[in-house]
C-alpha cells in the first residue's frame, strides 16, 4: 500500500521518479571514478608509473572515501542528505575533469583525491535517502541506487576503449573530460526527479547524530564485509590492464573489462528477480563468495586468455550479487537516527580496507616480480566475504528478538 503521508510514495509515478533519482545517484557514485581504469596503461606509460603507484592511483580516491565519510555524515546533519548528494556530484564531476590536466603523478594524485572526496560525501547519504524517501520499499530502493552504481561502473569500460578513445586520438586526457560531461548533466536531472522531502520527522531524527559509534559491532561487521566485497573489484580494475599486457595479450583488456563490468548487468536481472529474498539472507555470500575465490585462483593457476575473461566475468558477477545484500542491511539494522553515522562508520572501515589491499597487491607484484602475487590478498578477501557475510545476514541489532 502506498503511504499517503510520504510524498516520495504518494503515487506510482512519484515512486518511479524517486527510483530514477536514486539510480542516477548510483551512476554518479561510480562513473567518474571508474573512468580511469580503462586508460591506466596509457597513463602508466606517459607518467612512468610503477605498479605500486598504479595501486595508489586506485587507492587514493578510496582514501577519501574512508576519510570523508564522517564529514559526509556531518554534512548530512547540517544541510540535509539531498543537498549533500548534489554537492558531492558537483565536486566529483569537476575534479574528475581536472585529472585530465595532470602534469605528473603528484598532480594526478591530487585531482584523484578531490574526486574521491566528492564521491565520499555522497555515499553516506544513500541509505538515508532510502530510509527517508521509501521506508516501505527499502530493498527496491537500495537495488535502484546499487544498480545505478553497477551501471556507472560498466559505462566507462564499455565505451572508453571501443568508442571514445578511437574518436579522441587515443588521448586518456580527453577521455576523462568526456566522462565529466554526463557527470555534470546528472545534477539537474537528479534535482528534477527527486522528492523535496521524505517521511515527516525522519530527517530531523536522522540529523541529530553524525559521529559513528565505533564501539558498535554492527559498524565493524558491515565495514569489513563491504571491504571484502569492494577491495577485489577495485584491485582487479586497477591491475587487469597491466596483467594482460604482461602476458603479451594487451588485446584482451577491452573484452575482459567489458565482461568484468558487463556481467553486473546480468547480475542485475537476477537481483531484481530475487529482490524479495535478499534481505538478511546468507545464501548470496555462501554461493558467490566461493565463486569469487575460484575465479581468483583460476587467474593465478591457469592464466590463459579464455580463463582470464571467464574469471573476470564471474568476479564481476559475484561482487555484484553480494554488494546489494550488504547495502540493504544499513537502513534495516540501524535505527532511523543512526543510519547516516552507521553508513559513515561502515564506509570508513570498508574503504580503508580498499586502500590497503590494492596497495599491498601492487607491492607484492613489485617485490616478487610475479604478477600472480597481486591476486593472493584478493583470495583472502573472498574467504572473508563468505564468512563475514554469512554472519552479518543473521545479525540481530540491539532490541531485536
Amino acid at each position: 500500500m502506498l503511504l499517503a503521508a510520504n510524498p516520495a510514495e504518494a503515487s506510482t509515478g512519484r515512486v518511479v521518479m524517486t527510483m530514477a533519482a536514486l539510480w542516477l545517484c548510483g551512476v554518479a557514485l561510480r562513473m567518474t571514478i571508474l573512468a580511469m581504469p580503462p586508460v591506466i596503461p596509457l597513463v602508466h606509460a606517459e607518467l612512468h608509473m610503477s605498479e605500486t603507484q598504479v595501486g595508489l592511483l586506485v587507492g587514493l580516491p578510496l582514501l577519501l572515501f574512508a576519510l570523508a565519510a564522517i564529514p559526509g555524515s556531518l554534512m548530512i546533519a547540517r544541510i540535509g542528505s539531498r543537498r549533500a548528494v548534489v554537492a558531492g556530484m558537483l565536486i566529483a564531476a569537476f575534479a574528475g575533469a581536472a585529472r585530465a590536466g595532470a602534469i605528473d603523478v603528484r598532480t594526478l594524485y591530487a585531482a584523484s583525491l578531490v574526486t574521491g572526496f566528492g564521491v565520499a560525501i555522497m555515499q553516506p547519504s544513500m541509505p538515508v535517502l532510502v530510509r527517508e524517501w521509501t521506508p516501505s520499499r527499502v530493498a527496491l530502493a537500495t537495488l535502484a541506487y546499487t544498480s545505478g552504481m553497477m551501471m556507472g561502473a560498466t559505462f566507462p569500460p564499455l565505451f572508453t576503449l571501443s568508442y571514445i578513445l578511437p574518436h579522441v586520438g587515443g588521448s586518456w586526457r580527453v577521455n576523462l573530460l568526456v566522462w565529466a560531461v554526463p557527470a555534470l548533466l546528472i545534477v539537474p536531472a537528479f534535482l528534477l526527479l527527486s522528492p523535496k522531502r521524505g517521511v515527516s520527522g525522519t530527517s530531523r531524527a536522522a540529523n541529530t547524530l553524525w559521529w559513528p559509534d565505533f564501539r558498535d559491532p554492527l559498524v565493524w561487521l558491515l565495514g569489513l564485509t563491504f571491504g571484502a566485497n569492494n577491495s577485489p573489484y577495485f584491485a582487479i580494475n586497477a591491475f587487469l590492464g597491466d596483467y594482460v599486457a604482461g602476458k603479451g595479450r594487451a588485446d584482451l583488456l577491452s573484452p575482459t573489462l567489458a565482461w568484468l563490468n558487463g556481467s553486473q548487468l546480468v547480475a542485475l536481472v537476477l537481483l531484481f528477480a530475487v529482490s524479495g529474498r535478499l534481505q538478511r539472507r546468507a545464501w548470496p555470500f555462501l554461493i558467490f563468495g566461493p565463486m569469487l575465490l575460484a575465479s581468483m585462483l583460476a587467474i593465478i593457476l591457469a592464466p590463459t586468455g579464455l580463463t582470464i575473461i571467464v574469471a573476470a566475468t564471474f568476479i564481476g558477477f559475484a561482487t555484484a550479487m553480494t554488494f546489494t545484500p550488504i547495502m540493504t542491511l544499513i537502513p534495516i539494522l540501524a535505527s532511523p537516527a543512526d543510519v547516516a553515522r552507521t553508513a559513515a562508520g561502515m564506509l570508513t572501515i570498508a574503504y580503508t580496507c580498499a586502500i590497503i589491499i590494492p596497495t599491498v597487491c601492487g607491492a607484492l607484484w613489485d617485490l616478487t616480480g610475479q604478477p600472480w602475487a597481486a591476486f593472493v590478498p584478493l583470495c583472502l578477501c573472498a574467504v572473508a566475504l563468505t564468512v563475514l557475510g554469512s554472519i552479518l545476514a543473521k545479525y540481530r541489532a540491539a532490541g531485536e528478538t
